[in-house]
């Protein structure tokens, strides 16, 4: 008895996960975050580009920013790269970097090399602000209002298609209400 129930409800598992994995009205992209209306976690790490310099949210606290997690090991990043060297010469809210799981000497020879849309990248080398982040992986892609709430966060290549239809309405909205 025992060797026909176990591969059926195996079956049936299987059968729940595809229905739910194919349902064409699921957006893999929008994993949903439980940051989402909540405090972005603060972090104060040092520049990618100078060790020196620190780079930290709460100098942020007031405005509307965009906070794009990346790294030189991910092949997506790369192609949401030029998308984002686009967009941080359209826009006034500064996008923040985080390069995250990744060699600071990579980093830089990646911003040297392809451009540098950032106003300044955060050095994640310790991976402690994307878990805080709860970040799952790269390129993920967050909006803060200007109270330091994360409120929309988006996981796979920015686009400008992404960024006019996702982005600015949510960034004009948080600017109308001062928030």
């Amino acid at each position: 008895m025992w060797k026909f129930l176990v591969p059926f409800a195996a079956f049936v598992v299987m059968v729940v996960v595809f229905a739910f994995g194919l349902d064409p009205k699921r957006d893999i992209r929008a994993l949903p975050s439980p940051l989402i209306g909540k405090l972005a976690p603060i972090f104060n790490l040092t520049d990618v580009m100078d060790a020196n310099r620190k780079v930290s949210n709460a100098t942020l606290k007031g405005q509307v920013y965009v906070f794009n997690v990346w790294g030189t090991w991910c092949s997506a990043c790369r192609q949401e790269h030029e998308a984002l060297l686009t967009i941080s010469k359209q826009t006034s809210v500064p996008i923040i970097g985080l390069d995250y799981m990744d060699e600071r000497q990579d980093g830089q020879a990646w911003l040297w090399q392809l451009g540098n849309p950032y106003a300044a990248v955060a050095f994640d080398h310790e991976e402690r602000t994307a878990i805080e982040w709860g970040v799952y992986g790269a390129p993920e892609t967050f909006l803060v209002d200007a109270k330091g709430q994360i409120i929309f966060k988006f996981i796979s290549p920015m686009t400008l298609d992404v960024w006019e239809k996702e982005f600015l309405p949510r960034i004009a909205a948080a600017q109308r209400s001062g928030a």
